[in-house]
């Protein structure tokens, strides 16, 4: 059985799992990132795999920026700064002999889903990952757009309110469908102290706070708006969405609610497009150690890395 090891570099944890060619995880666990400088996160990589030297026949990554995927740089490393211009073939592959993948953390999300999830046999979708900011992959005829400078989905970037001038970042698709800044706006209304309280903001959501429940439906029209451009766009069949929050059934339900409610107040905009199907991602917080592995096993079997 041909086993792989496979990383995935958050600002908070650094989470790695030692994964077969079939998607089975045979051992999981997660470390602090150190974010002290280059070489002392490094070494913390270099660790995990010495522990796990000859056990396995590649090393998959997956990590926040802009992804060389060909070439296996990593360039500015959104909240890890420190990553930008890191080649994982000059390191990890040198060190251990082994072929090396990296990818995108928004991209991995997909590639889980299209290997071992709701994207399978999906000939062109995306999944979208609600966190401080928003992720994303695009999958189009089966493969995973990077585009020309690797940023496709950087859905972050996407202008969803120029009224205000695009300077102020609360124009930008990153703020307005931003689970962190949501849940933030809920335990603000509520009068709590601690803003950054998921649990206690999708309670009151869930019980039909009036307080809690405005700020979650404005919140999920945002992203049904969102979805409803990328659509103009791709014309996908299924939208996954994934993040912490995307565990809450009433997510996906309002998001829903509130697309329908888009379309039916434009008899035109109804009459022209079919709602995709919109669902909870399947592999929550393992997603991107499947889609880092998932990228590496394309390439080894030649593949196009998309």
């Amino acid at each position: 059985m041909t086993q792989y090891l496979s990383f995935d570099i958050g600002g908070t944890n650094l989470k790695y799992a030692l994964i077969d060619q079939e998607g089975h995880i045979l051992e999981k666990d997660r470390v602090k990132t150190n974010t002290e400088n280059l070489d002392a996160f490094m070494q913390t990589m270099y660790e995990v795999a010495d522990k796990y030297q000859g056990k396995f026949a590649g090393i998959a990554v997956c990590a926040p920026g802009k992804i060389d995927t060909k070439n296996k740089i990593i360039y500015f490393g959104g909240a890890l700064p420190f990553l930008d211009g890191l080649n994982l073939e000059e390191t990890l592959g040198k060190k251990y002999d082994v072929p090396v993948g990296v990818e995108n953390d928004g991209k991995a999300a997909a590639l889980s889903e299209q290997w071992l999830g709701e994207l399978h046999d999906v000939n062109t979708g995306i999944a979208i990952t609600l966190g401080t900011g928003v992720g994303g992959g695009v999958i189009v005829d089966n493969r995973i757009l990077h585009g020309w400078t690797f940023q496709a989905g950087e859905l972050s970037w996407m202008i969803t309110n120029s009224s205000i001038g695009t300077r102020n970042m609360a124009a930008y698709a990153g703020f307005s469908c931003s689970a962190v800044n949501m849940i933030k706006k809920v335990n603000l209304a509520l009068g709590n102290i601690d803003l950054d309280n998921g649990l206690i903001a999708f309670e009151a959501i869930n019980n039909g706070d009036l307080r809690a429940l405005a700020v979650f439906k404005r919140y999920c029209r945002n992203v049904a708006i969102m979805i409803l451009n990328i659509q103009a766009v791709i014309n996908g069949s299924k939208v996954i969405i994934g993040g912490g929050i995307s565990a809450q059934p009433i997510l996906i339900e309002e998001i829903n609610n509130q697309f329908d409610k888009i379309l039916q107040n434009n008899p035109m905009l109804n009459n022209q497009v079919i709602k995709p199907v919109i669902v909870a991602a399947k592999h929550g917080n393992d997603s991107n150690l499947y889609g880092a592995l998932y990228a590496l096993l394309l390439e080894l079997n030649d593949e196009e890395v998309r």
